[in-house]
């Protein structure tokens, strides 16, 4: 089969060698396949994954540098699988903030004072750790943004990707060959100059400038209001010894608060000394807040619950608790991803890890269709696959926190009488009936937040539709867990991950799980006892398409053994059988058996999947 040309084979970029020119009126026109704006964990985390399919592009932000502020910073399990392939998740893991310093969520008056409830999370709950354990070869950790975005943009720039800081996206123009020309200025000397590209990525925020001109409708839901965020100064290492966790809700129900400071999250940035109090307004209280720095202090005081220790804020910002999806992600050659297109709390912890995932699923598919490998429709799969995702990790972040809800209830939040919310928590101590309603309430209310704190479900259930997909052969798909939220589905019905499954060779060595077979920028196939024509039909379609197609089995003295059998549970295919894995580490097709003629087969399949 011909080899295809890239979505725009008109667009005249010239070589590296003549990669800026001076225009008539002197500004200065450069030039590059790839323009990537914005810096963040979508940006970066894209350039990284399009330099792993041997791709040279331009990257800029319009700030000074990476991230000043924590941001976003729990990184799960499917994120790590993406950063994983690159060989990032050491580089992470040394910087990073281990599982277990996630220990717990508390509830609490303050972080010194008395304690009102806690809950395990982040996998460290001892009822769930198996179902951690099957779900991925990888742990969740805490890596604030201002720690992850450095090594994203550190290895991109290694890889032959150029950033640019202080450059700002003004606009952009399409020519009728397809080539693209941003206008972007230098911040330093207000130069104003032309970048020519064959592709552009919107990675540009929650305010992207990319989206806005593209004109992309979005998906609006009523929003939950404001937040304070004060980044914190102040040693608590003797106060956490025992209650161990990474966040801690502060709340006082018998005691008047600030009205901007009704309630309050306590998240560890650094351990232990350095933390973001989350700072939620009563509700309905409105978002004009202006409270003054002492103003600030006195409250960051009372939640840490003990004057002998200095307490410093090193910053205050704002954002507004939003639920909002863009209709769809891309227009032609320009793409969006990351905040841009889907903007929500963090509850769940599913922001920077949705961008990595979004960056992980687009880039094979643009090496692929700019290498010729495989047609500009296979693009189209990038919204159709990844806009679904965000609508329900919008969903499910602000109902993490519509979920609290009953807990402030329980200890009697809501009232806005200072007597009855003195009643209604001292219910808590009472040996009444009213008393055990309400410790009964409390604890359902705790235990109701698990599918923010154990969500593996939502983390790993995403589904994949789209021609990038070959669902042909496939009887209707089995319902999702009674829980999608709590529950992982492991399977290998077409457009879902790939299962995890330790393996190791007859003679044993080091341990190495089905997901590190799969990804490095190629297709897989994943066969057993009786597979050897299908291992076969790859090296024979490799050479027809000029693609890397990775082929293993694994079983009983195969290339890899099934050491605890997991895989013979979790593959739902016979051994003779295989998987089809994209580069995305997705399923992307299965044949339950041996077929007559494999070759013919994969090559269908293969051809479907990449236009061809």
């Amino acid at each position: 089969m011909s080899k295809f040309e890239t979505t725009y084979p008109n667009a005249e970029i010239k070589p590296k060698s003549q990669a800026s020119d001076v225009l008539q009126n002197g500004s200065v026109s450069v030039e590059t396949d790839l323009l990537i704006i914005g810096a963040g964990p979508a940006g970066a985390a894209l350039a990284c994954f399009l330099a792993q399919n041997g791709l040279k592009g331009i990257m800029v932000a319009s700030t000074p540098s990476t991230a000043d502020t924590p941001r976003a910073h729990i990184t799960n399990m499917a994120a790590l699988e993406c950063l994983r392939d690159i060989g990032l998740e050491e580089a992470c893991l040394k910087v990073a903030v281990p599982g277990e310093s996630m220990q717990h969520t508390r509830w609490c008056r303050s972080m010194a004072g008395e304690e009102f409830a806690r809950i395990y999370s982040w996998g460290n709950d001892p009822h769930r750790a198996g179902d951690y354990d099957a779900a991925s070869p990888c742990d969740h950790c805490d890596i604030p943004q201002t720690v992850l975005e450095p090594i994203l943009v550190q290895h991109a720039t290694h890889s032959a990707f150029s950033c640019r800081f202080e450059t700002t996206f003004l606009a952009f123009e399409r020519e009728p060959s397809g080539t693209i020309i941003s206008k972007v200025q230098d911040n330093l000397t207000k130069h104003i100059y032309q970048i020519r590209s064959k592709y552009l990525f919107g990675c540009d925020g929650a305010r992207s400038q990319v989206l806005r001109q593209l004109q992309i409708p979005l998906i609006r839901k009523p929003g939950q209001g404001l937040a304070i965020n004060l980044l914190v100064k102040v040693d608590l290492k003797h106060i956490v010894e025992n209650r161990r966790g990474n966040l801690h809700w502060v709340m006082r129900p018998d005691e008047e608060s600030p009205v901007f400071g009704w309630s309050c999250i306590v998240r560890m940035v650094k351990p232990w000394n350095e933390w973001m109090f989350i700072l939620f307004p009563a509700p309905g209280a409105g978002t004009e807040f202006n409270p003054t720095a002492e103003e600030y202090l006195s409250c960051a005081k009372t939640i840490v619950g003990d004057e002998t220790l200095p307490v410093e804020i090193l910053g205050v910002s704002k954002w507004l608790i939003n639920e909002i999806v863009a209709e769809y992600y891309s227009d032609g050659n320009i793409f969006c991803l990351g905040d841009a297109v889907h903007r929500h709390p963090p509850l769940n912890g599913l922001g920077s890890n949705t961008c990595i995932q979004d960056a992980y699923n687009l880039a094979w598919k643009i090496a692929y269709v700019m290498k010729g490998k495989a047609s500009p429709s296979l693009l189209d799969s990038y919204s159709l696959e990844r806009q679904p995702v965000g609508a329900s990790i919008i969903t499910r972040a602000n109902q993490g926190l519509r979920d609290h809800v009953p807990v402030w209830e329980a200890l009697g939040m809501m009232d806005p009488s200072l007597e009855v919310r003195k009643k209604d928590f001292g219910q808590l101590s009472e040996a009444t009936p009213e008393g055990v309603a309400r410790r009964a309430k409390l604890h359902a209310a705790i235990k109701g937040t698990a599918h923010e704190f154990h969500g593996v479900g939502v983390e790993m259930n995403q589904r994949y539709i789209s021609e990038a997909v070959y669902l042909i052969d496939e009887q209707a798909r089995p319902p999702l867990p009674v829980d999608p939220v709590l529950e992982h589905e492991i399977t290998t019905f077409p457009g879902s991950r790939l299962p995890h499954a330790w393996l190791n060779t007859k003679m044993p060595g080091k341990q190495l799980s089905t997901i590190d077979l799969a990804g490095h920028g190629s297709f897989c196939i994943l066969t057993g006892v009786g597979g050897e024509k299908w291992k076969a039909a790859a090296g024979k379609a490799s050479s027809a398409l000029d693609i890397e197609i990775r082929a293993y089995s694994i079983g009983w003295n195969q290339d890899y053994e099934d050491v605890y059998f997991d895989w013979a549970e979790r593959r739902e295919i016979e051994e003779a059988g295989c998987v089809l894995v994209r580069p995305d580490r997705f399923v992307a097709w299965r044949s339950n058996t041996m077929v007559c003629d494999p070759e013919a087969k994969l090559l269908h399949v293969l051809g479907t999947i990449l236009g061809r």
